[in-house]
């Protein structure tokens, strides 16, 4: 995908209008398919996101990614989409814009969360894959880059992005199952997927939860296992990684954490590739430590503190950038007044004329 960045790094996007109102201003962003540019809807003013692939690229994926959504259609922790189209040179999908990923804030939060964050967002974690899932679809992605927190009013709302690689696990009519195969490529990061997806077998729902499983044991322990590993090449790579998922006692792996996290992994190990997973006893599992712990369920995650202050840190630099801005203004401005006075030059003022006394006198 290397050639559509090139491509796309001439067409000089930014000012661009897309769909005849969609403008795009800076570019935030970038993955296999392309450019993440934000925009602006000209008519309503509201902020947008705009993922923009090269019109040649060889495997295309916005169209598809636009189908997606709108067979899923609207619902809460699913970004809005808002238009798909072709430019002359480039496609672009747009749709709401979101905030900051779980991945750029678990670097925000020094790689590693609290009990009570991961709890709280594998909840709403679970609630996004069982939405998809319903509408006889899996996501085969499922990593902390694809997690997005929303803004403003939505900011404690998770959402689910990138449904590039999605696919249909049923016939969404006759709810028939995909038949069972393996003979299938990864498809996915390697990192965050499935023992079976690395062994190429089909995957289902089962593979999209076991994804989540190894998210969350990221967020508790900052770093899987099986990152770092080096190899002569990728191949061999995933190889090593498979080893290490497959090979991995989890009690052990677990055992300075609650039971819940390894009853969570081996319960989407154990799932069979047609299995509906039940995801009401996923999230109670969750619900209950929560409460054991006695947690609020009040949205203040590890990051809320951090980005306030991070809030005032930015306020603080602009007004000092403003009053040094004023500063230099007003000493330009007498400056310049010195310079119109010294252009003048002393000649040009008369010198006061002193009278007489006798002229004084005659006045009077």
């Amino acid at each position: 995908m290397a050639s559509s960045r090139v491509n796309l790094s001439n067409l000089a996007l930014e000012n661009r209008l897309v769909g005849g109102k969609y403008r795009l201003l800076k570019s935030i962003g970038s993955g296999s398919f392309g450019e993440i540019y934000q925009g602006i809807n000209t008519q309503d003013g509201k902020d947008v996101a705009v993922k923009i692939e090269a019109a040649d690229v060889k495997y295309p994926l916005l169209r598809y990614e636009s189908k997606v959504y709108d067979q899923i259609g609207p619902h809460a922790g699913l970004p809005t989409f808002l238009h798909y189209g072709s430019e002359k040179r480039f496609n672009a999908l747009v749709m709401e814009l979101l905030g900051p990923s779980l991945e750029d804030l678990f670097n925000l939060c020094h790689r590693r969360f609290s009990l009570k964050t991961v709890l709280m967002i594998s909840d709403q974690l679970l609630m996004r894959l069982e939405c998809v899932h319903l509408h006889s679809f899996i996501h085969r992605d499922v990593k902390p880059d694809n997690f997005l927190m929303g803004l403003g009013r939505h900011s404690n709302k998770l959402y689910l992005i990138d449904f590039g690689l999605a696919k249909h696990f049923e016939d969404p009519v006759s709810h028939q199952h995909i038949p069972y195969r393996e003979d299938r490529n990864l498809t996915g990061t390697a990192r965050y997927a499935s023992i079976n997806a690395q062994r190429g077998i089909e995957q289902s729902r089962r593979d999209d939860l076991e994804s989540l499983a190894y998210c969350i044991m990221y967020f508790n322990m900052g770093k899987l296992p099986w990152q770092g590993v080096v190899a002569a090449n990728k191949q061999q790579k995933y190889e090593k990684i498979w080893e290490l998922k497959q090979s991995m006692c989890i009690d052990e792996v677990f055992r300075n954490w609650p039971n819940e996290f390894a009853l969570f992994i081996k319960y989407t190990r154990n799932l069979r590739f047609t299995d509906a997973p039940d995801y009401v006893y996923l999230r109670q599992l969750f619900r209950f430590l929560f409460r054991q712990q006695n947690h609020q369920y009040d949205h203040v995650y590890d990051w809320t503190l951090l980005q306030q202050e991070q809030k005032e840190r930015d306020r603080d630099r602009e007004y000092r950038r403003r009053a040094k801005q004023m500063l230099e203004q007003e000493l330009g401005r007498r400056q310049r007044v010195k310079l119109q006075r010294d252009e003048i030059g002393d000649s040009s003022i008369k010198p006061l004329k002193h009278k007489t006394a006798e002229e004084r006198r005659h006045r009077k």
